[in-house]
C-alpha cells in the first residue's frame, strides 16, 4: 500500500513537472499559432496541477509549512471528523435496527450444527474434546459427593422396611432348604468336636465329678460308690462320645423321623418369625442403631474415587468416542435438524439474546472506534489516511494538471481561431 502510494506521489509530481517544463519550453514559441496553443495548454496544465496540489495537501497538512486559513483540514477538524465517523457507524451503518433485521435473516441452529458436524470429524476437535472430558472429570471433587451420598444412602437404609424383606428372606431360606443345610452343618461339626480325643476326656471327666457329687444315702450311696469305682474318664468319655456320634448320625439321616419332626419344628419358627412383632421391632432397633453407628466416608471416598480414575480411563480409550460420544452427537444432530420446531425455538431465543446484547452495547460500537482514533496521533493518522486513500488523491492531481492541459488547448485554440 506505501508503494503504491510513493508511486502514484511520483507520477502526480511527475506530471506536474512535464506542465511546468512544457510551458517554459514553449514560451519563445509564442508567436506562431501552434506554439501559442502549447503554451496555454501547458500554462493551463500547470495552474490545474498546481491547484490540485494545494488542494490534496490541504486536506492533511499546511502547503509548503505556511499557516494558510483553511488547510490542514484533518488534524483541526479531527474531533469533528471522529464524531461524524461515529455518528454514520451508529445512526447509518451500523443502527440497531440494520444489526437486528440481519441477526433476524441468519439460521443460527443450522450453521452451528454445520459447524459441529464438520469440526467433528477433525482429529484435533476429537482429541480436544477427550482432553476436555477427561479435565472435567477430574475436576469433580469426589470428596465433596462422599457426605452427600452417605446421608442419602442412611436415609434409604433407615426407610427400608424391615416387615416387606424379612418374609421374602423367610421364604428362601425354606425353599432353598438353608435351614436344614444349616443343621446338617451344625451336626458336622459336633460330630467332629465329638471324635476328639480331648473332647471325650473333658467329657469323660464332667461325668466323674458328676457322679461323685451326687448327694444320697444308704443303699443308693453305696451303688454310686461302687459304679464309680468300676469305670474312669476314659470309660465314661467313650460311653458320651459314643452316644453324642450315635444321636449326631441319626439326626444326619433325612429319612429320620426325629430329623423330620425337628425340620418341621424349624420350618413352623421361621413361619412364626413373620408375624411376630416383638422379633420386628427389635431388628428395627437394631438396623437403626447399625445405620447411625455406622461410618461409610472413607469407604465411599475410595470408591468414587475408584470410579473416578476408572471414568478418565475409559474416556481415553477409542471405544469411548467411536461407540459412544461421536454416534451420540451425530444421532442427536440429525434429530436436531429433522425437528424444525425446536430448531424455531433455539433460533428465537439465540436472537432474543443478541438482540438484547446489541440493545445494551451498540453504544460501545461508537466508543470503541473512538477509543482507537484517540489512541493515534495526528502524524500517524494522517499516514493512514493517506496509505489507504492516497493514491486515488494523488491522481486527482494528476487528472488536475491532464484536464487544465487539454482545457487550455481548447480555449487558446478557440480564442485563436475567433
Amino acid at each position: 500500500m506505501i508503494k503504491q502510494k510513493n508511486k502514484s506521489q511520483h507520477l502526480a509530481t511527475i506530471s506536474l513537472a512535464i506542465m511546468g517544463i512544457g510551458f517554459i519550453a514553449t514560451l519563445p514559441l509564442q508567436d506562431s499559432l501552434w506554439g501559442n496553443i502549447l503554451q496555454g495548454g501547458f500554462e493551463a496544465g500547470l495552474v490545474g496541477g498546481l491547484a490540485d496540489w494545494f488542494a490534496v495537501t490541504a486536506l492533511f497538512r499546511h502547503p509548503l509549512g505556511i499557516p494558510i486559513p483553511h488547510t490542514a483540514l484533518l488534524p483541526k477538524n479531527r474531533h469533528r471528523i471522529t464524531e461524524g465517523i461515529i455518528s454514520m457507524l451508529e445512526n447509518d451503518w451500523l443502527t440497531k435496527e440494520s444489526i437486528h433485521k440481519k441477526i433476524n435473516s441468519i439460521g443460527f441452529t443450522n450453521k452451528l450444527a454445520d459447524i459441529v458436524e464438520t469440526e467433528i470429524k477433525s482429529e484435533s476437535v476429537q482429541k480436544n474434546i477427550v482432553t476436555f472430558a477427561q479435565h472435567l472429570i477430574r475436576k469433580i471433587e469426589v470428596r465433596k459427593l462422599t457426605s452427600i451420598i452417605e446421608k442419602e444412602l442412611k436415609i434409604k437404609l433407615m426407610d427400608w422396611d424391615i416387615k416387606k424383606y424379612l418374609p421374602l428372606l423367610i421364604d428362601q431360606i425354606t425353599e432353598r432348604k438353608y435351614h436344614e443345610k444349616t443343621l446338617d452343618y451344625i451336626l458336622k461339626e459336633i460330630d467332629e468336636w465329638a471324635s476328639k480325643d480331648s473332647t471325650k476326656y473333658r467329657l469323660g471327666g464332667m461325668a466323674v465329678d458328676a457322679v461323685e457329687n451326687i448327694k444320697a444315702d444308704g443303699f443308693m450311696q453305696f451303688a454310686l460308690k461302687s459304679f464309680s469305682n468300676l469305670v474312669n474318664e476314659e470309660k465314661l468319655g467313650n460311653i458320651i462320645q459314643s452316644l453324642i456320634q450315635k444321636g449326631v448320625s441319626s439326626y444326619r439321616d433325612s429319612y429320620n423321623p426325629n430329623r423330620q419332626t425337628l425340620i418341621i419344628h424349624i420350618q413352623n419358627k421361621l413361619e412364626s418369625i413373620k408375624t411376630d412383632e416383638k422379633i420386628y421391632e427389635e431388628l428395627s432397633n437394631l438396623k437403626s442403631h447399625a445405620i447411625t453407628k455406622w461410618e461409610p466416608k472413607e469407604q465411599i471416598n475410595d470408591l468414587l474415587e475408584q470410579f473416578q480414575q476408572k471414568v478418565i480411563d475409559f474416556v481415553a480409550e477409542p471405544a469411548f468416542l467411536n461407540d459412544y460420544l461421536l454416534p451420540f452427537i451425530n444421532d442427536n444432530l440429525i434429530a436436531l435438524k429433522n425437528n424444525h420446531e425446536k430448531i424455531e425455538i433455539i433460533d428465537t431465543w439465540l436472537k432474543s439474546k443478541l438482540s438484547s446484547f446489541i440493545d445494551k452495547n451498540h453504544s460501545k460500537i461508537g466508543k470503541l472506534v473512538k477509543e482507537n482514533l484517540d489512541r493515534l496521533d495526528d502524524k500517524t493518522l494522517i499516514n493512514m489516511v493517506e496509505t489507504n486513500v492516497g493514491k486515488d488523491l494523488q491522481w486527482i492531481r494528476v487528472n488536475g494538471a491532464v484536464c487544465g492541459f487539454i482545457i487550455g488547448l481548447i480555449l487558446v485554440g478557440i480564442r485563436a481561431f475567433f
